[in-house]
Protein backbone atom coordinates (compact mmCIF):
# COMPACT_ATOMS: atom_id res chain seq x y z
CA UNK A 1 0.00 0.00 0.00
CA UNK A 2 1.43 3.38 -0.99
CA UNK A 3 2.29 5.74 1.83
CA UNK A 4 0.17 8.89 2.01
CA UNK A 5 2.08 11.98 0.94
CA UNK A 6 2.61 14.57 3.67
CA UNK A 7 3.84 18.13 3.81
CA UNK A 8 4.83 20.56 6.55
CA UNK A 9 2.74 23.73 6.67
CA UNK A 10 3.25 26.83 8.85
CA UNK A 11 0.05 27.58 10.77
CA UNK A 12 0.88 31.30 10.90
CA UNK A 13 1.56 32.16 7.26
CA UNK A 14 0.71 28.99 5.31
CA UNK A 15 4.22 28.44 3.90
CA UNK A 16 5.00 24.85 2.86
CA UNK A 17 8.33 23.29 3.84
CA UNK A 18 9.82 19.94 2.72
CA UNK A 19 10.70 18.96 6.31
CA UNK A 20 9.86 19.92 9.86
CA UNK A 21 11.62 22.89 11.42
CA UNK A 22 11.25 24.62 14.76
CA UNK A 23 11.11 28.05 13.10
CA UNK A 24 9.31 29.00 9.89
CA UNK A 25 11.72 30.41 7.30
CA UNK A 26 8.98 32.56 5.73
CA UNK A 27 7.50 34.44 8.71
CA UNK A 28 9.89 33.59 11.54
CA UNK A 29 7.24 32.09 13.84
CA UNK A 30 8.41 29.44 16.29
CA UNK A 31 6.73 26.02 16.74
CA UNK A 32 4.19 26.78 14.02
CA UNK A 33 5.17 24.12 11.44
CA UNK A 34 2.76 21.15 11.49
CA UNK A 35 2.73 18.02 9.39
CA UNK A 36 -0.35 17.71 7.20
CA UNK A 37 -1.53 15.29 4.57
CA UNK A 38 -0.95 16.62 1.07
CA UNK A 39 -4.03 17.31 -1.02
CA UNK A 40 -4.73 14.62 -3.60
CA UNK A 41 -4.35 16.00 -7.14
CA UNK A 42 -7.31 15.83 -9.47
CA UNK A 43 -7.10 13.12 -12.14
CA UNK A 44 -6.00 14.30 -15.53
CA UNK A 45 -4.38 17.54 -14.41
CA UNK A 46 -4.21 20.67 -16.55
CA UNK A 47 -1.52 19.66 -19.08
CA UNK A 48 -1.93 18.65 -22.71
CA UNK A 49 -2.50 15.06 -21.69
CA UNK A 50 -5.20 15.95 -19.19
CA UNK A 51 -8.55 14.22 -19.45
CA UNK A 52 -10.64 17.29 -18.58
CA UNK A 53 -11.04 20.43 -20.63
CA UNK A 54 -12.08 23.77 -19.16
CA UNK A 55 -15.32 25.39 -20.20
CA UNK A 56 -15.48 28.83 -21.72
CA UNK A 57 -15.93 31.73 -19.29
CA UNK A 58 -18.57 34.33 -20.10
CA UNK A 59 -17.60 38.01 -19.78
CA UNK A 60 -19.92 40.94 -19.03
CA UNK A 61 -19.65 44.73 -19.38
CA UNK A 62 -19.63 47.18 -16.50
CA UNK A 63 -23.10 48.63 -17.11
CA UNK A 64 -25.08 45.44 -16.52
CA UNK A 65 -28.69 44.79 -17.37
CA UNK A 66 -30.33 44.76 -13.94
CA UNK A 67 -30.22 46.62 -10.64
CA UNK A 68 -28.21 45.12 -7.76
CA UNK A 69 -30.21 43.79 -4.83
CA UNK A 70 -30.63 46.24 -1.93
CA UNK A 71 -28.65 45.95 1.28
CA UNK A 72 -30.24 44.18 4.22
CA UNK A 73 -30.35 46.39 7.32
CA UNK A 74 -29.97 44.32 10.48
CA UNK A 75 -31.63 46.93 12.69
CA UNK A 76 -28.44 47.44 14.73
CA UNK A 77 -27.45 50.88 13.45
CA UNK A 78 -23.86 50.66 14.70
CA UNK A 79 -23.36 47.28 13.01
CA UNK A 80 -24.92 48.51 9.75
CA UNK A 81 -22.77 51.65 9.87
CA UNK A 82 -19.54 49.64 10.01
CA UNK A 83 -20.72 47.37 7.18
CA UNK A 84 -21.36 50.41 4.98
CA UNK A 85 -25.13 50.68 5.40
CA UNK A 86 -26.19 47.05 5.77
CA UNK A 87 -25.36 43.55 4.59
CA UNK A 88 -24.78 43.02 0.87
CA UNK A 89 -26.39 39.83 -0.54
CA UNK A 90 -23.77 37.34 -1.69
CA UNK A 91 -20.99 38.86 0.41
CA UNK A 92 -18.76 37.26 3.04
CA UNK A 93 -17.98 39.05 6.31
CA UNK A 94 -15.23 37.87 8.68
CA UNK A 95 -15.48 39.00 12.33
CA UNK A 96 -12.50 38.44 14.63
CA UNK A 97 -11.88 39.24 18.27
CA UNK A 98 -10.51 38.00 21.57
CA UNK A 99 -12.26 35.10 23.35
CA UNK A 100 -15.27 36.24 25.33
CA UNK A 101 -15.34 39.72 23.81
CA UNK A 102 -18.92 39.25 22.51
CA UNK A 103 -18.64 38.14 18.86
CA UNK A 104 -21.31 35.44 19.14
CA UNK A 105 -23.58 37.74 21.16
CA UNK A 106 -23.30 40.48 18.54
CA UNK A 107 -24.13 38.19 15.62
CA UNK A 108 -26.98 36.48 17.47
CA UNK A 109 -28.54 39.87 18.23
CA UNK A 110 -28.08 40.99 14.61
CA UNK A 111 -29.71 37.94 13.01
CA UNK A 112 -32.46 37.92 15.64
CA UNK A 113 -33.50 41.47 14.72
CA UNK A 114 -33.09 40.72 11.01
CA UNK A 115 -35.25 37.61 11.23
CA UNK A 116 -38.25 39.78 12.06
CA UNK A 117 -38.56 39.99 15.82
CA UNK A 118 -38.40 43.79 15.88
CA UNK A 119 -38.22 44.95 12.27
CA UNK A 120 -41.21 43.06 10.89
CA UNK A 121 -39.13 41.51 8.13
CA UNK A 122 -39.31 38.02 6.73
CA UNK A 123 -35.61 37.25 6.39
CA UNK A 124 -34.63 33.62 6.87
CA UNK A 125 -31.52 33.50 9.05
CA UNK A 126 -29.46 30.43 9.93
CA UNK A 127 -26.96 30.13 12.79
CA UNK A 128 -24.49 27.24 12.49
CA UNK A 129 -22.27 26.68 15.51
CA UNK A 130 -19.28 24.38 15.71
CA UNK A 131 -18.51 25.31 19.31
CA UNK A 132 -21.86 25.17 21.11
CA UNK A 133 -24.81 22.82 21.19
CA UNK A 134 -28.23 24.02 20.11
CA UNK A 135 -29.48 24.11 23.71
CA UNK A 136 -26.56 26.33 24.74
CA UNK A 137 -27.41 28.82 22.02
CA UNK A 138 -31.06 28.79 23.13
CA UNK A 139 -30.05 29.55 26.71
CA UNK A 140 -27.97 32.53 25.56
CA UNK A 141 -30.85 33.76 23.37
CA UNK A 142 -33.25 33.58 26.29
CA UNK A 143 -30.83 35.51 28.51
CA UNK A 144 -30.66 38.22 25.82
CA UNK A 145 -34.44 38.33 25.48
CA UNK A 146 -34.35 36.79 21.99
CA UNK A 147 -36.08 33.50 22.74
CA UNK A 148 -38.91 34.17 20.27
CA UNK A 149 -36.71 35.24 17.35
CA UNK A 150 -37.15 33.30 14.12
CA UNK A 151 -33.53 32.17 13.83
CA UNK A 152 -32.89 28.56 12.81
CA UNK A 153 -30.08 26.86 14.74
CA UNK A 154 -27.77 23.97 13.92
CA UNK A 155 -24.67 22.41 15.48
CA UNK A 156 -22.35 21.07 12.76
CA UNK A 157 -18.70 21.11 11.77
CA UNK A 158 -18.68 19.24 8.45
CA UNK A 159 -18.61 21.64 5.50
CA UNK A 160 -20.01 18.91 3.25
CA UNK A 161 -23.10 18.54 5.47
CA UNK A 162 -23.56 22.31 5.78
CA UNK A 163 -23.23 22.80 2.01
CA UNK A 164 -25.77 20.04 1.31
CA UNK A 165 -28.26 21.72 3.66
CA UNK A 166 -27.76 25.18 2.15
CA UNK A 167 -27.98 24.01 -1.47
CA UNK A 168 -31.44 22.53 -1.04
CA UNK A 169 -34.63 24.54 -0.80
CA UNK A 170 -35.02 28.28 -0.73
CA UNK A 171 -31.76 30.14 -0.08
CA UNK A 172 -31.53 31.90 3.30
CA UNK A 173 -30.88 35.61 3.72
CA UNK A 174 -28.02 35.35 6.23
CA UNK A 175 -25.90 32.42 7.43
CA UNK A 176 -23.69 32.68 10.52
CA UNK A 177 -20.83 30.17 10.91
CA UNK A 178 -19.33 30.20 14.40
CA UNK A 179 -16.46 29.65 13.95
CA UNK A 180 -14.49 28.98 10.76
CA UNK A 181 -11.66 27.37 12.78
CA UNK A 182 -13.98 24.53 13.85
CA UNK A 183 -15.08 23.63 10.31
CA UNK A 184 -13.45 20.82 8.32
CA UNK A 185 -13.50 19.38 4.80
CA UNK A 186 -13.37 15.58 4.83
CA UNK A 187 -11.17 15.40 1.72
CA UNK A 188 -8.29 16.74 3.84
CA UNK A 189 -6.76 14.56 6.54
CA UNK A 190 -5.49 17.46 8.66
CA UNK A 191 -7.25 18.53 11.84
CA UNK A 192 -9.79 21.40 11.96
CA UNK A 193 -8.16 24.76 12.52
CA UNK A 194 -5.09 24.06 10.41
CA UNK A 195 -4.18 26.29 7.51
CA UNK A 196 -5.40 23.90 4.84
CA UNK A 197 -8.72 23.22 6.60
CA UNK A 198 -9.49 26.88 7.27
CA UNK A 199 -8.64 27.83 3.69
CA UNK A 200 -10.66 24.99 2.13
CA UNK A 201 -13.66 25.46 4.45
CA UNK A 202 -13.83 29.21 3.84
CA UNK A 203 -13.43 28.78 0.10
CA UNK A 204 -16.34 26.33 -0.13
CA UNK A 205 -18.65 28.42 2.08
CA UNK A 206 -17.84 31.65 0.22
CA UNK A 207 -18.43 29.93 -3.13
CA UNK A 208 -21.82 28.77 -1.89
CA UNK A 209 -22.72 32.27 -0.65
CA UNK A 210 -21.89 33.80 -4.04
CA UNK A 211 -23.86 31.15 -5.88
CA UNK A 212 -26.96 31.24 -3.66
CA UNK A 213 -26.92 34.97 -2.90
CA UNK A 214 -26.99 34.89 0.89
CA UNK A 215 -24.77 36.89 3.24
CA UNK A 216 -22.16 34.79 5.02
CA UNK A 217 -20.97 35.90 8.47
CA UNK A 218 -17.85 34.05 9.61
CA UNK A 219 -16.53 34.20 13.17
CA UNK A 220 -12.73 33.98 13.35
CA UNK A 221 -10.46 33.23 16.29
CA UNK A 222 -7.44 35.46 16.89
CA UNK A 223 -3.90 34.71 17.96
CA UNK A 224 -2.18 36.20 21.01
CA UNK A 225 -0.94 39.01 18.75
CA UNK A 226 -4.50 39.95 17.80
CA UNK A 227 -4.27 38.58 14.24
CA UNK A 228 -7.00 36.33 12.84
CA UNK A 229 -5.84 32.72 13.17
CA UNK A 230 -5.28 30.77 9.99
CA UNK A 231 -3.84 31.72 6.62
CA UNK A 232 -3.58 35.38 5.68
CA UNK A 233 -5.35 34.54 2.43
CA UNK A 234 -8.55 34.16 4.49
CA UNK A 235 -8.75 37.94 4.85
CA UNK A 236 -8.25 38.32 1.09
CA UNK A 237 -11.02 35.84 0.28
CA UNK A 238 -13.78 37.63 2.22
CA UNK A 239 -15.36 40.96 1.26
CA UNK A 240 -15.30 42.57 4.71
CA UNK A 241 -13.05 42.11 7.73
CA UNK A 242 -14.34 43.37 11.07
CA UNK A 243 -12.50 43.31 14.38
CA UNK A 244 -14.32 43.40 17.72
CA UNK A 245 -12.13 45.16 20.26
CA UNK A 246 -12.38 46.02 23.93
CA UNK A 247 -10.83 45.57 27.34
CA UNK A 248 -12.08 42.81 29.61
CA UNK A 249 -12.49 45.25 32.52
CA UNK A 250 -14.25 47.84 30.35
CA UNK A 251 -17.89 47.81 29.31
CA UNK A 252 -17.26 49.44 25.92
CA UNK A 253 -16.78 47.37 22.76
CA UNK A 254 -15.52 48.77 19.44
CA UNK A 255 -16.45 47.16 16.12
CA UNK A 256 -13.92 48.30 13.52
CA UNK A 257 -13.78 47.66 9.75
CA UNK A 258 -10.24 47.06 8.50
CA UNK A 259 -11.41 45.99 5.03
CA UNK A 260 -14.70 46.64 3.26
CA UNK A 261 -15.33 46.26 -0.46
CA UNK A 262 -18.77 47.85 -0.12
CA UNK A 263 -18.11 50.74 2.27
CA UNK A 264 -15.49 52.88 4.02
CA UNK A 265 -12.67 51.31 5.99
CA UNK A 266 -11.67 52.28 9.53
CA UNK A 267 -15.33 52.90 10.33
CA UNK A 268 -16.24 52.07 13.93
CA UNK A 269 -19.36 51.14 15.85
CA UNK A 270 -19.53 51.50 19.62
CA UNK A 271 -21.42 49.12 21.89
CA UNK A 272 -21.79 48.81 25.64
CA UNK A 273 -21.77 45.33 27.17
CA UNK A 274 -24.57 44.91 29.69
CA UNK A 275 -26.27 42.01 31.42
CA UNK A 276 -28.86 41.94 28.65
CA UNK A 277 -26.34 41.90 25.80
CA UNK A 278 -24.77 44.59 23.67
CA UNK A 279 -26.39 48.03 23.63
CA UNK A 280 -25.67 50.54 20.87
CA UNK A 281 -23.98 53.81 21.76
CA UNK A 282 -25.39 56.51 19.49
CA UNK A 283 -23.04 59.28 20.69
CA UNK A 284 -19.70 57.73 21.68
CA UNK A 285 -18.01 61.11 22.22
CA UNK A 286 -20.38 62.00 25.06
CA UNK A 287 -19.89 58.57 26.59
CA UNK A 288 -16.08 58.69 26.40
CA UNK A 289 -16.07 62.14 28.02
CA UNK A 290 -18.77 61.41 30.63
CA UNK A 291 -16.32 60.94 33.52
CA UNK A 292 -13.88 63.66 32.49
CA UNK A 293 -12.81 66.14 35.16
CA UNK A 294 -11.79 69.62 34.02
CA UNK A 295 -8.71 71.59 35.08
CA UNK A 296 -6.60 68.49 35.66
CA UNK A 297 -2.95 68.65 34.59
CA UNK A 298 -1.95 65.96 32.09
CA UNK A 299 -5.28 65.67 30.25
CA UNK A 300 -6.25 66.89 26.78
CA UNK A 301 -9.36 66.25 24.68
CA UNK A 302 -8.53 64.95 21.21
CA UNK A 303 -10.96 65.49 18.32
CA UNK A 304 -10.35 62.47 16.11
CA UNK A 305 -11.92 60.78 13.10
CA UNK A 306 -12.87 57.11 12.99
CA UNK A 307 -13.84 56.48 9.40
CA UNK A 308 -16.51 59.10 8.64
CA UNK A 309 -17.43 59.67 12.29
CA UNK A 310 -15.82 62.37 14.47
CA UNK A 311 -15.04 61.07 17.95
CA UNK A 312 -13.85 63.08 20.96
CA UNK A 313 -11.78 61.23 23.52
CA UNK A 314 -9.63 62.23 26.49
CA UNK A 315 -5.90 61.56 26.37
CA UNK A 316 -4.25 61.32 29.80
CA UNK A 317 -0.55 61.58 30.58
CA UNK A 318 1.41 61.15 33.79
CA UNK A 319 5.06 62.17 34.21
CA UNK A 320 6.91 61.20 37.37
CA UNK A 321 10.45 60.76 38.69
CA UNK A 322 11.97 57.35 38.01
CA UNK A 323 14.07 55.34 40.49
CA UNK A 324 15.31 53.16 37.62
CA UNK A 325 18.22 53.67 35.27
CA UNK A 326 15.86 53.09 32.34
CA UNK A 327 12.57 54.96 32.94
CA UNK A 328 9.32 53.23 32.12
CA UNK A 329 7.22 54.08 29.07
CA UNK A 330 3.71 52.63 29.35
CA UNK A 331 1.11 53.27 26.64
CA UNK A 332 -2.54 52.15 26.50
CA UNK A 333 -4.57 52.86 23.37
CA UNK A 334 -1.82 54.50 21.29
CA UNK A 335 1.36 53.60 19.41
CA UNK A 336 4.42 53.34 21.67
CA UNK A 337 6.74 54.22 18.78
CA UNK A 338 4.79 57.39 18.09
CA UNK A 339 5.06 58.37 21.76
CA UNK A 340 8.84 57.96 21.60
CA UNK A 341 8.92 60.27 18.56
CA UNK A 342 6.84 62.98 20.29
CA UNK A 343 9.09 62.82 23.37
CA UNK A 344 12.20 63.15 21.20
CA UNK A 345 10.78 66.16 19.31
CA UNK A 346 9.77 67.88 22.55
CA UNK A 347 13.28 67.46 23.94
CA UNK A 348 15.24 68.31 20.78
CA UNK A 349 13.10 71.19 19.44
CA UNK A 350 11.46 72.67 22.54
CA UNK A 351 13.84 71.88 25.40
CA UNK A 352 11.21 69.88 27.34
CA UNK A 353 13.44 67.16 28.83
CA UNK A 354 11.53 64.04 29.85
CA UNK A 355 14.23 61.43 29.21
CA UNK A 356 14.85 60.77 32.92
CA UNK A 357 11.12 60.70 33.77
CA UNK A 358 8.65 57.85 33.71
CA UNK A 359 5.90 58.51 31.19
CA UNK A 360 2.46 56.89 31.25
CA UNK A 361 -0.07 57.56 28.47
CA UNK A 362 -3.67 56.39 28.37
CA UNK A 363 -6.60 56.86 25.98
CA UNK A 364 -9.62 56.94 28.28
CA UNK A 365 -12.61 54.74 27.47
CA UNK A 366 -10.79 51.78 25.93
CA UNK A 367 -10.65 53.27 22.42
CA UNK A 368 -7.49 52.67 20.38
CA UNK A 369 -6.34 55.73 18.42
CA UNK A 370 -4.14 55.22 15.37
CA UNK A 371 -4.28 58.44 13.33
CA UNK A 372 -1.32 60.89 13.43
CA UNK A 373 -3.69 63.77 14.22
CA UNK A 374 -3.45 62.77 17.89
CA UNK A 375 0.21 63.92 18.07
CA UNK A 376 -0.60 67.45 19.20
CA UNK A 377 -3.07 66.28 21.87
CA UNK A 378 -0.48 63.84 23.21
CA UNK A 379 2.15 66.58 23.28
CA UNK A 380 -0.27 68.90 25.09
CA UNK A 381 -1.01 66.25 27.71
CA UNK A 382 2.71 65.55 28.22
CA UNK A 383 3.69 69.22 28.55
CA UNK A 384 0.71 69.81 30.85
CA UNK A 385 1.71 66.90 33.08
CA UNK A 386 5.37 67.94 33.17
CA UNK A 387 4.60 71.60 33.98
CA UNK A 388 1.56 70.88 36.21
CA UNK A 389 -0.48 73.38 34.19
CA UNK A 390 -3.78 72.05 32.85
CA UNK A 391 -5.05 72.45 29.32
CA UNK A 392 -8.28 74.52 29.28
CA UNK A 393 -11.15 72.12 29.92
CA UNK A 394 -13.32 73.61 27.16
CA UNK A 395 -10.65 73.19 24.45
CA UNK A 396 -10.07 70.37 21.97
CA UNK A 397 -6.65 69.68 20.42
CA UNK A 398 -5.59 67.95 17.20
CA UNK A 399 -2.71 68.10 14.71
CA UNK A 400 0.19 66.06 13.34
CA UNK A 401 3.76 66.77 14.50
CA UNK A 402 6.78 66.64 12.19
CA UNK A 403 10.32 65.81 13.21
CA UNK A 404 11.35 69.46 13.07
CA UNK A 405 8.59 70.38 15.50
CA UNK A 406 6.17 71.84 12.94
CA UNK A 407 2.47 71.10 13.32
CA UNK A 408 0.96 69.79 10.09
CA UNK A 409 -2.63 70.11 8.91
CA UNK A 410 -4.95 67.10 9.08
CA UNK A 411 -8.01 66.12 7.08
CA UNK A 412 -11.68 66.74 7.92
CA UNK A 413 -10.98 69.69 10.22
CA UNK A 414 -14.51 71.09 9.98
CA UNK A 415 -16.12 67.79 11.00
CA UNK A 416 -13.91 67.65 14.10
CA UNK A 417 -14.75 71.23 15.07
CA UNK A 418 -18.49 70.79 14.54
CA UNK A 419 -18.51 67.72 16.80
CA UNK A 420 -16.64 69.67 19.48
CA UNK A 421 -19.09 72.59 19.24
CA UNK A 422 -22.05 70.20 19.47
CA UNK A 423 -20.70 68.83 22.77
CA UNK A 424 -20.28 72.27 24.30
CA UNK A 425 -16.59 73.05 23.71
CA UNK A 426 -15.72 76.68 23.10
CA UNK A 427 -12.11 76.55 21.83
CA UNK A 428 -9.74 74.49 19.72
CA UNK A 429 -5.97 74.28 19.25
CA UNK A 430 -5.44 73.34 15.64
CA UNK A 431 -2.71 73.43 12.98
CA UNK A 432 -2.39 76.61 10.94
CA UNK A 433 -4.80 76.50 8.00
CA UNK A 434 -3.72 77.72 4.58
CA UNK A 435 -7.09 78.93 3.24
CA UNK A 436 -8.07 82.39 4.51
CA UNK A 437 -11.76 81.61 4.04
CA UNK A 438 -11.49 78.57 6.28
CA UNK A 439 -10.27 80.58 9.25
CA UNK A 440 -13.70 81.98 9.99
CA UNK A 441 -15.33 78.54 10.04
CA UNK A 442 -15.28 76.12 12.94
CA UNK A 443 -18.78 75.93 14.36
CA UNK A 444 -18.40 79.07 16.50
CA UNK A 445 -15.30 77.85 18.35
CA UNK A 446 -12.40 80.17 19.19
CA UNK A 447 -9.60 78.78 17.02
CA UNK A 448 -6.00 79.04 18.19
CA UNK A 449 -3.62 78.05 15.39
CA UNK A 450 -0.36 76.34 16.36
CA UNK A 451 2.38 76.29 13.75
CA UNK A 452 5.18 74.86 15.93
CA UNK A 453 5.49 73.05 19.23
CA UNK A 454 7.05 76.21 20.66
CA UNK A 455 3.59 77.79 20.34
CA UNK A 456 2.05 74.94 22.34
CA UNK A 457 4.57 75.30 25.17
CA UNK A 458 4.04 79.08 25.19
CA UNK A 459 0.26 78.62 25.31
CA UNK A 460 0.44 76.33 28.33
CA UNK A 461 2.89 78.66 30.04
CA UNK A 462 0.65 81.68 29.44
CA UNK A 463 -2.41 79.72 30.57
CA UNK A 464 -0.61 78.74 33.78
CA UNK A 465 0.36 82.30 34.51
CA UNK A 466 -3.17 83.52 33.82
CA UNK A 467 -4.56 81.03 36.31
CA UNK A 468 -1.97 81.97 38.92
CA UNK A 469 -2.84 85.67 38.58
CA UNK A 470 -6.56 85.18 38.26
Amino acid sequence: MAKAATQFVCQSCGAVAPRWAGRCDACGAWNSVVEEAAARPAPGGLGKGGARKGRRVEFFDLTGSGTPPPRRATGLREFDRVCGGGLVPGSAVLIGGDPGIGKSTLLLQAVAVLSGQAAGQEARCLYVSGEEAVEQIRLRAQRLGLGKAGVLLAAATSVRDIAASLESGEPPAVVVVDSIQTMYVDSFESAPGTVSQVRASAQELIRLAKARGFTLLLVGHVTKDGQIAGPKVLEHMVDTVLSFEGERGHQFRILRASKNRFGPTDEIGVFEMTGGGLVEVANPSALFLAERQGDIAGAAVFAGMEGTRPVLVEIQALVSASPLATPRRAVVGWDAGRLAMVLAVLEARCGVVLGAKEVYLNVAGGLRVSEPAADLAVAAALVSAASDRPVPAETVVFGEIGLSGEVRAVSQTEARLKEAAKLGFSGAWTPARRAKAGRAAGGGLAITEIAHLHDLVALLTAEGRRRELG
